[in-house]
């Protein structure tokens, strides 16, 4: 009897045969190759962006470094042709650096493959090319879709780039509430623009929307809770946090903010 019931719950040898996990250990492996690959060729990137300030367009000594990124990022792809980094960095190379074989039709291909497969760098970067530097483009349809992609996975530069639409009404209604939203999520992946944007503005009387009051509402006293009201939010320290953002990234309007309202506290301090 209990032979037979371990007979029935021992798994089928075809059931554990490792062949069925080799597939997904072999894409392992290539995601794996392809990023050590890509971290070389960023680094090298990296480098050029470091020194580019201090040299000419097309000088020399940048070129190795150029031609590593390029060589790294193009064996990122020949490792793993499903990987959307890859193509981002190799079309932001052929784009807006002169490297050898330079061809801005290559680059705008795998952008535009990128982000067609859900990079939101690629989706950000397509968007803005088509906004601004496509003359071709009558339409900012085409734009907008890629920016909603890349809004939709929180995207900084592209919730600040919805915000700025929202707050100038450009090519959609006016709505203060939705820039605000869109400033104060790019604002908390640290994008100093958006907090600038999102403190600046409620120092000038803007009201914070109330889905981004709705966690103190909690903290809130019984009366308030009774009426119903949201939770009284000090635009000043709100502001502050946001200027302490832009100051912690390197924004120089956020030492300003905040050295500002430091002298307005003294002010009202000493009358």
């Amino acid at each position: 009897m209990f032979k037979s019931v371990f007979t029935k719950v021992i798994l089928k040898p075809s059931t554990l045969n490792p062949s069925r996990f080799t597939p997904m250990r072999g894409m392992h492996s290539r995601n794996k190759k392809a990023m050590e690959f890509i971290a070389k060729g960023w680094s090298a990137l990296k480098e050029v962006d470091r020194v580019k300030d201090y040299a000419e367009i097309k000088d020399q000594r940048l070129i190795p470094l150029l031609v590593a990124a390029k060589e790294n990022f193009e064996l990122a792809l020949e490792a793993d042709n499903t990987n959307t980094h890859a193509r981002y960095w190799l079309a932001r190379l052929h784009l807006k650096y002169h490297v050898p074989g330079q061809c801005q039709a290559i680059g705008a291909a795998l952008l535009v493959e990128a982000a067609d497969m859900g990079d939101p760098d690629a989706q950000y970067e397509l968007g803005c090319y088509l906004r601004i530097q496509n003359k071709y483009v009558q339409s900012d349809q085409q734009a907008f879709y890629y920016i909603e992609k890349a809004v939709d996975q929180l995207h900084p530069g592209a919730l600040y780039l919805l915000g700025c639409v929202y707050l100038t009404g450009d090519c959609v209604k006016q709505d203060m509430a939705s820039a605000l939203c869109c400033f104060h999520r790019a604002s908390e992946k640290g994008h100093a623009g958006a907090a600038i944007a999102y403190g600046s503005l409620l120092l000038r009387g803007a009201q914070i929307p109330l889905s981004l009051t709705k966690s103190t509402l909690k903290r809130g006293s019984a009366i308030r809770r009774a009426r119903n009201e949201g939770p009284v939010v000090d635009p000043i320290e709100a502001a502050k946090e946001k200027f302490e953002i832009a100051a912690k990234a390197g924004c120089n309007l956020g030492f300003i903010w905040l050295e500002r309202l430091e002298k307005a506290r003294r002010q009202l301090a000493q009358e």
